[in-house]
């Protein structure tokens, strides 16, 4: 609890130096959750207590890590899934950083133009609402091959509480419904899911029960006969049988050919501090990394949280960042990721060279002229146990709800994630990218992602935060802004993730911004040197864990952009 008293007191020297407003919105957040010995922070409560349930039970990190990503499939079916894919970061309590890449691939029938009309034009939502939108799901595969590894505990005792949870139903709470609301009307084109998201044709309400009796028997299948039921058995049969009736791509062959992938974790230093991050098939990494270097050049926490000068060198840091995001990094088995020039201290000493102090430099003059985009239908948890493991995952079906739709009487959305493939060069996608060649379609290929787990060591090589949110494109500045936050401006994890935000992600060339983000004064003060403002809802549901260097406490935040999550200790 000393930890925490300290980090507000350096907080608020903090922000007297920068912004008066956000020194009284701080004072009103509630401090995080703290715990002795295991955390877990998720976007739905109920998936909370399931992990740390789990972990009360003698289970690790990794074992309780996968009861939450099923549980979500069950109570937060916006975002949860076993029907897409995402990606895990795993710290071993010897020391060991591992990164499993389970990004859903384009099926083998893809083509770089299949979005396009003779005209050679983008066809309006044909990646995002048809079966042509379907990459093939990479979550079971994942989440069994993690456990397997490195779990303690079988695959039935993961699964029993999502089984539980879809065969007895659950009682929505107001921020459930709020989610589900956002596609009913979707949902009442199409029998299959209007008989289970709907209530007898009409929207739930909160204190309602949610029953998915058919996502319970698929759950029972995979917690029956593993990956193999849902690779090689009833369940790839039903979804192919489903695209090929509404001229999808899916065969068989594409999920009995899926696999999942170890990788080296990106790694970078900040101000002392390690961080480790998703490598390409997901730009995240890199691109916190390259930010964060950038950074490292300017006095971050003396110029004060989101003063005109922190918010220039910021947002010109992401400007350039996203340039090299958007045009250079690609799936790594069809693309030459130039890592080791992006990371460098000379790329990043480049780009500070071509900041100009007292202006915004205008994203015309940066790049080639293209664009990029990705769904927000993604979510994130993160764990620590008592031995100091520690799990970072993020997955995601990319919009609300994936494509919206469900094969047959499986249960569960299908992803539309070959949108953040390049439909088209300098067109920008469901969030607004604009992105090349190097994420062009191509069979078997894992679209580019901005998904970004991460887990930052301290100075002395100790767990010290795991992190992560949702938010398509704009995953990258919610992970790093928590970050620096907590490292250049003090303050508690709580406080960290519920700051308001920004974003720029180089084109469009405009600062978004969360309501409250910016004082007036500041925002005429950068407004004079070329910034151009866009003032939006809040973005993203960064979930997050803190771990005191001294005492061990586990310190955790549920965003309070998510209502329904939690965080949750013991």
């Amino acid at each position: 609890m000393a930890f925490v008293q300290r980090r507000r007191l350096l907080q608020l020297f903090s922000l007297l130096l920068g912004l008066c407003l956000w020194r009284d919105a701080a004072a009103v957040y509630p401090p995080p959750v703290i715990a002795r010995h295991g955390m877990v922070v998720t976007s739905q409560h109920l998936a909370s207590q399931v992990g740390l349930d789990i972990l009360k039970q003698g289970g690790n990190a990794v074992d309780a890590a996968v009861a939450v990503g099923y549980a979500l499939a069950v109570v937060h079916p916006c975002c949860g899934n076993i029907g897409g894919g995402g990606f895990m970061l795993i710290h071993l309590a010897d020391g060991k950083n591992l990164f499993l890449n389970f990004r859903e691939k384009a099926p083998l029938k893809a083509t770089r133009d299949m979005y396009l009309d003779k005209q050679g034009n983008v066809i309006p939502g044909a990646s995002i609402d048809t079966y042509l939108g379907v990459g093939v799901p990479g979550t079971v595969l994942g989440l069994d091959t993690a456990l397997h590894k490195y779990g303690t505990m079988t695959r039935s005792q993961v699964m029993a509480p999502a089984i539980r949870y879809a065969r007895d139903g659950f009682v929505l709470a107001r921020g459930d419904v709020d989610i589900l609301n956002r596609r009913t009307q979707e949902f009442a084109g199409q029998p299959n899911v209007a008989a289970i998201f709907l209530n007898h044709g009409k929207p739930y309400q909160p204190g309602e029960r949610l029953v998915q009796p058919q996502l319970a028997h698929t759950l029972s299948l995979i917690e029956k006969d593993g990956p193999k039921a849902f690779y090689d058995g009833p369940i790839a049969k039903a979804v192919v049988k489903a695209s090929d009736a509404n001229g999808g791509r899916l065969s068989l062959q594409n999920f009995r050919d899926y696999s999942v992938e170890w990788e080296k974790p990106i790694q970078c230093d900040y101000r002392g501090y390690t961080v480790y991050s998703s490598p390409p098939p997901s730009s995240g990494g890199t691109t916190i990394c390259e930010i964060l270097n950038v950074l490292n050049g300017y006095p971050m926490g003396f110029m004060g949280f989101h003063s005109a000068q922190s918010v220039h060198y910021l947002v010109e840091a992401m400007r350039h960042a996203y340039v090299d995001r958007n045009t250079k990094l690609g799936d790594p088995d069809f693309v030459k990721n130039p890592l080791q020039e992006l990371l460098s201290p000379a790329h990043a000493a480049a780009i500070r060279a071509k900041i100009d102090p007292d202006r915004a430099t205008p994203s015309s003059e940066l790049g080639p002229k293209v664009l990029l985009q990705e769904g927000h239908s993604t979510t994130h948890y993160s764990i620590v146990d008592k031995d100091g493991n520690a799990v970072a995952v993020t997955y995601t079906i990319n919009n609300w709800f994936g494509t919206g739709k469900i094969a047959g009487n499986t249960g569960f959305f299908l992803n539309d994630e070959m949108d953040d493939f390049t439909s088209k060069p300098g067109v920008p996608n469901l969030f607004g990218l604009v992105q090349g060649e190097a994420n062009a379609i191509a069979p078997g290929k894992r679209p580019l992602s901005s998904m970004s787990p991460t887990i930052v060591m301290n100075p002395d090589h100790k767990l010290f935060m795991v992190t992560g949110s949702p938010g398509g494109s704009r995953i990258i500045t919610i992970t790093l802004e928590t970050i620096l936050n907590v490292i250049d401006h003090h303050m508690d994890i709580q406080a960290a993730v519920d700051a308001p935000r920004i974003h720029h992600q180089w084109l469009p060339d405009e600062v978004f911004l969360e309501p409250g983000a910016l004082s007036a004064d500041t925002r005429a003060k950068l407004s004079a040197m070329g910034y151009r403002f866009k003032v939006q809802h809040p973005w993203g549901a960064d979930e997050a864990i803190l771990v005191d260097p001294k005492t061990g406490e586990r310190e955790g935040a549920n965003d309070d952009r998510r209502p329904a999550g939690k965080a949750v200790g013991y």
